[in-house]
């Protein structure tokens, strides 16, 4: 249990440290791509808005400029010779009238014109092509297309972009090998605190057994001199139930120890499940209960077989302990592929919907009241549990309309 618990910190924190790093990552590039974007798209609207060139000015115009409108990109006098762009003009016909190459040397006419013919015929105004940014903006006569080289800031947005995806991956692999290591100290308090309560429950399971034989040898002893009465059954029967609570109590501590070894064997689960399931005939005919049994033949199973057999018993037990007068108990054993699946179906009181493995909790039991009517101590459930996780197994317990209850296990 300790070991799955150690599994399940680790798995919960690197879920949560790859989540928090991959966001982090994600929005950084998003926002440096969108960054490049706005630069973009600011210049094409500087250059539209200086019929598609980019002026050359004095340098108290730049700075002038620079200082009075922050939404265009900052101009400095370099800005005219660093900035790669071409520009074609269509007319309202959608013919080319002017090709604008003089800005750029990696773009012939020909090529221009094969660009801004397919950009208008899908009819798009802003997008990239390629490497180039494009702006697609309606004039008087017709339509001027600017297209701005982004390839510096696009090979910069793809450099960064790998880097922090290889950065994102160092990170993951050294929380990874730090939590590893650390999370046995991180658990370790839990872990002292399970063993002595695995210990103490061992330990006092063991010691309360003397006492209880020698009251339950004293009560014989009384009955044999005094002959029975009431009082000295009631003593019997709190012993067994005492005894039996030990019993699960100290059985349920070892099947919770790491590493514990079981006998495996191959058996046949069909035959296994119908002898374990026959003696509840009678229990069901005395409770005026119908009790089908549906086993599909030549199941077989590797496990621990006196497990499965006490596996099974828990579960019917449940099953007519809560099950309602003259309700049904349905008892199911298939195999879909490599997956065993029992299913044990009853009818029972009103009992809360959906998902109810709750009850696999340690004395949780439906009936808070405990009566005695119904007996247990909420336990059993618990066994069941622990011998399906030690076969590798699941179990789930469902109510799908508040007035029956079906547990699954599926190997």
């Amino acid at each position: 249990m300790i070991e799955r618990l150690r599994k399940r910190f680790i798995i919960i924190t690197m879920i949560s440290v790859t989540i928090v790093i991959t966001l982090v990552m994600s929005c950084i590039n998003i926002s440096n791509y969108m960054q490049i974007n706005k630069r973009a798209d600011a210049m094409l609207q500087y250059i539209a808005n200086n019929d598609g060139v980019i002026p050359r000015h004095d340098k108290n115009f730049y700075e002038k400029n620079n200082n009075e409108d922050y939404d265009i990109p900052k101009i400095t006098p370099e800005t005219p010779f660093s900035t790669r762009f071409f520009t074609v003009n269509i007319n309202d016909d959608g013919v080319i009238s002017t090709i604008d190459t003089g800005n750029i040397a990696a773009i012939t006419s020909t090529d221009a014109e094969n660009y801004a013919y397919e950009i208008y015929n899908k009819g798009d105004k802003v997008g990239f092509f390629d490497i180039y940014r494009y702006s697609a903006i309606d004039s008087e006569n017709g339509m001027l297309m600017i297209f701005l080289d982004c390839q510096k800031d696009i090979e910069t947005f793809k450099t960064f972009l790998i880097n922090s995806i290889v950065v994102s991956m160092i990170c993951i692999v050294a929380v990874f090998i730090l939590v590893v290591v650390l999370s046995k100290k991180a658990i370790r308090p839990i872990a002292e605190s399970y063993e002595k309560q695995k210990r103490f429950i061992t330990d006092a399971g063991h010691e309360i057994k003397t006492p209880l034989a020698i009251i339950s040898a004293n009560t014989e002893v009384i009955e044999l001199t005094s002959g029975e009465n009431e009082w000295t059954r009631s003593i019997q029967n709190q012993i067994k139930r005492l005894t039996k609570l030990t019993s699960n109590l100290v059985s349920l501590a070892r099947m919770d120890e790491e590493g514990q070894k079981i006998e495996m064997s191959d058996f046949s689960f069909s035959e296994l499940l119908i002898e374990t399931a026959s003696p509840f005939e009678a229990v069901a005919a005395s409770k005026n209960v119908n009790f089908k049994v549906e086993v599909d033949d030549n199941i077989f199973m590797y496990g621990n077989s006196e497990n499965i057999r006490q596996l099974i018993s828990i579960l019917l037990d449940n099953a007519f302990k809560y099950v309602s007068d003259c309700g049904n108990i349905i008892l199911k054993l298939n195999k879909k592929g490599k997956r065993i699946n029992m299913s044990l179906y009853n009818d029972t009181d009103n009992i809360q919907k959906g998902n109810l493995d709750i009850l696999f909790e340690r004395f949780y039991r439906i009936d808070n009241s405990r009566n005695s009517e119904k007996g247990g101590y909420g336990i059993g459930l618990s066994i069941a549990k622990a011998i399906v996780d030690i076969h590798k197994g699941k179990i789930h317990a469902e109510s799908v309309d508040g007035k029956s209850i079906e547990f699954t296990v599926s190997f």
